[in-house]
Parts: C-alpha cells; sequence; structure tokens
C-alpha cells in the first residue's frame, strides 16, 4: 500500500540507472465482391463498435490490451526510422474510449524495434503497464502511481546542457523491468542485453536512447491523472506496426 507523501528508497544510483534505454495476409473471402456465390464479406464495423476500439490500434496489439484498462497512452511513431511521435491519452467510460489529450513527442532516435537491444537507440514495440514514477522534482500534486523522488534521477551533467532536466518527472514502461521498484531499479529479468530504463520522461526536442518524451506539461498532466485503479497501459509503436 502506499502511503501518500511517503518517498521510496531509491534501490540504484545514477550511473547503474544510465546504462542503457533513456541513458545509454487476408484471409476468407474478406475484401471481396459478393457475386451472388458464397459468403458475404464481413459488413462494416459501426460507428459504436469503432468507439469501443482504440483507433489506429490494430488487432494484434489490441488483443494485448488488459480487459480491465481503463486508460491506454498511444504512442504513434511517424516511421519506423523515426524519431517523432504522437502521444495520446485514451480513457475508457462506459464501454467507449475517448480521446483525453494529446501531445506531440519523441522516440527512440533510430526509431522502432520489434526485438530491443541495449544500446540499438530505437524503442520496443508493444503493450507494456504503466506501474512506477519517479524524477528529480517531488511528485506532482494529485499523483497517484507509486512515486520516488531522488537526485540519483539526474542526467549526467557531461550530457548536453538541453538533456539535464529529462529526468525530473518519468514514469517506468514495464519494459524488461520489475513492478513494484522505483523506475531506476537495475534489475532486468530477461537479462542485461535486452535493455531497459524505458520511460516515459520530458522532451529535450529530439530523439532518445529508447525512451518517449513529452512535454513537462504532459508529464504532469499523466501524473496527475493516470491511476492504478486503472490499470494504465502504454501502445506504442510505429504507425505500420500499430495497425497490424
Amino acid at each position: 500500500m502506499r502511503i501518500p507523501g511517503t518517498l521510496r528508497t531509491v534501490a540504484a544510483v545514477a550511473g547503474l540507472t544510465l546504462l542503457a534505454g533513456c541513458g545509454g495476409g487476408n484471409s476468407g473471402s474478406g475484401g471481396r465482391k459478393h457475386d451472388g456465390h458464397g459468403a458475404r464479406p464481413a459488413p462494416a464495423a459501426s460507428s459504436v463498435d469503432r468507439a469501443k476500439r482504440i483507433p489506429d490500434v490494430g488487432p494484434r496489439l489490441r488483443s494485448r490490451i488488459p480487459a480491465a484498462s481503463r486508460q491506454v497512452v498511444t504512442v504513434h511513431g511517424r516511421g519506423a526510422d523515426s524519431a517523432d511521435a504522437t502521444v495520446v491519452l485514451w480513457t475508457k467510460d462506459d464501454g467507449t474510449w475517448n480521446r483525453t489529450r494529446q501531445w506531440s513527442g519523441h522516440n527512440g532516435k533510430r526509431g522502432w524495434t520489434t526485438d530491443h537491444h541495449e544500446g540499438d537507440k530505437r524503442s520496443p514495440v508493444g503493450v507494456f503497464t504503466l506501474s512506477d514514477a519517479g524524477g528529480v522534482l517531488p511528485e506532482p500534486r494529485g499523483a497517484a502511481l507509486p512515486y520516488s523522488r531522488s537526485a540519483a534521477f539526474a542526467a549526467p551533467r557531461q550530457w548536453p546542457r538541453t538533456h539535464w532536466h529529462d529526468f525530473d518527472y518519468v514514469i517506468a514502461i514495464d519494459y524488461n523491468r520489475v513492478k513494484g521498484t522505483p523506475p531506476n531499479d537495475p534489475t532486468r529479468p530477461q537479462g542485461q542485453s535486452k535493455g531497459g530504463s524505458i520511460w516515459l520522461h520530458l522532451d529535450h526536442g529530439s530523439g532518445t536512447s529508447g525512451c518517449v518524451s513529452v512535454p513537462e506539461s504532459a508529464m504532469r498532466y499523466l501524473l496527475s491523472t493516470l491511476d492504478p485503479a486503472r490499470h494504465p497501459v502504454v501502445v506504442m509503436g510505429d504507425e505500420a506496426r500499430l495497425k497490424a
């Protein structure tokens, strides 16, 4: 149980935090015209049916969204090798997904991959839970995700000055990490080579080492809105893979 206002002990120092990630065919008769012989094509989805789905997320990734999820952050990469992305928060009310907020952001500087490895500078494609947050700054008012504040999140001062505030606020993307621990916990259940420390964090205006970055106002909004009781997840990838 999380005690409001209590800060958890950070399990790793900045050097460990920044090792990698941010720091480092059709079937049947579908599509055919009905010629009076055989089955008719399936009818187009009604507007009501479409409202029950998140637009531009295809069946492959949609099937991986937990049934209990009522908050989904989608990250739509512009292309497989692009660092530009659109980030949208969707909220499900009465069975219907509603677009709540939208921002411009960035992903890995080399784009996206379905087989992320440490140092590839690409963001992993997939559906991941969002369970823990933290940063250099105190948690924003109303934050519900467990939050760990520590100077250990600070970006190294040998980085460009424009990157120094990247980790003022972060939300851990649960890729190759242990849920329920601070975002900079170095434990990687799938092994070091699979990378880690994949976060939502503040944007510095260009691609990341594998994380997703958004404006500070977006991070504040997400931290004050995402609710563990609504089982938030992120669905992320380039446009083609998202729609697959």
